[in-house]
């Protein structure tokens, strides 16, 4: 499994929507990742995917529902 903290930007901005597309994502549900963040958006993104790993036991591109999720511009 890849550690959290090793991923660039763009990773975790990838893998924090595969997530989300697959998990509650209302204000109430992404409510506790705000706080989690301080303002961070890489904190933010890092709480989503911790979320993740936590319910399923692997990153979103790995395991669970988000493993199929496409994304449209994976390369950006």
């Amino acid at each position: 499994m890849m550690n959290i903290d090793d991923l660039s930007l763009r990773q975790l901005q990838q893998e924090a929507a595969r997530a989300l597309t697959v998990m509650e994502a209302a204000n109430n549900d992404i409510y506790k990742y705000n706080v989690q963040a301080h303002h961070n958006s890489q904190n933010w993104y890092k709480a989503v995917i911790r979320h993740y790993v936590e319910q399923y036991g692997g990153m979103p591109s790995e395991v669970g529902p988000a493993k199929d999720v496409k994304l449209v511009m994976p390369e950006c």
